[in-house]
């Protein structure tokens, strides 16, 4: 049976409420306080497209908010042609912005639903995806980007995700909300911890490690790699 999801959050709530939220996005510390390990998990995604990668020349940024994974790309791999996609309008004008400060390379914005994107074959030396794939619904939303994905990549090309993530098991996925809603105490008590759950309740429907590494290699990916995980969040890979 068809999983429902018609109760989850439109684009254009999801977009609305990222299109508030620009200058909280545009910095770390306070736009990724939610993430355990944020800026773990940007440093190893974009060091491990910089060791796969080095000559690359294309980025293609999903879901770049505010620009800060681009910017950080940039910093290792300076002057790339970055293309860079999201939902909402401010959040991809603050990344141009910010990401045309630091490249002599072309930058190109695309305001779409990452499943409507029209890209080049075998165009993008990189492909970044952070805290984006959790809005897809089902699984073939998951399978048609992740094709799109592979077939925009050059061949020996790479995506790197980080992203918050479900487990298969039930107990383990108890396990981990328990510990994340620990963490999210600590960041603002019992009530800031029920406002999250509440937004990842309404907006969210990850999928488990598992299930994208699985993915990632059935769409055509010949190498898969897990960069980080700590309880409901990953960084991991795959190589064209």
């Amino acid at each position: 049976m068809a999983t429902d999801y018609s109760e989850k959050a439109n684009n254009e709530e999801i977009r609305t409420r990222f299109d508030n939220d620009v200058e909280r996005f545009s910095n770390l510390e306070t736009g990724q306080q939610t993430t355990i390990d944020a800026p773990l998990t940007m440093e190893l995604c974009t060091e491990a497209a910089k060791y796969v990668n080095p000559n690359a020349k294309e980025l293609l940024d999903i879901g770049c908010g505010a620009g800060n994974y681009t910017l950080k790309m940039l910093s290792k791999i300076p002057d790339l042609n970055c293309t860079l996609n999201d939902l909402s309008l401010p959040m991809l004008k603050k990344a141009k912005e910010r990401a045309g400060a630091q490249t002599k390379g072309n930058v190109v914005t695309i305001q779409d639903d990452m499943r409507n994107l029209d890209l080049p074959e075998a165009h993008f030396d990189i492909v970044l995806a952070a805290a984006t794939f959790h809005h897809l619904r089902g699984d073939a939303d998951w399978e048609l980007v992740f094709s799109k994905i592979y077939k925009t990549l050059k061949p020996g090309g790479s995506i790197w995700i980080s992203d918050l993530i479900a487990h298969d098991a039930a107990p383990v996925s108890k396990l981990f909300e328990d510990k994340y809603g620990a963490y999210l105490e600590t960041l603002g008590g019992p009530e800031y911890r029920q406002k999250v759950f509440d937004y990842i309740a309404y907006e969210d429907t990850p999928r488990s490690l598992n299930y994208q590494l699985e993915l990632l290699k059935k769409v055509g990916f010949r190498a898969t790699e897990v960069l980080h995980k700590n309880s409901c969040f990953a960084a991991f890979g795959a190589i064209k």
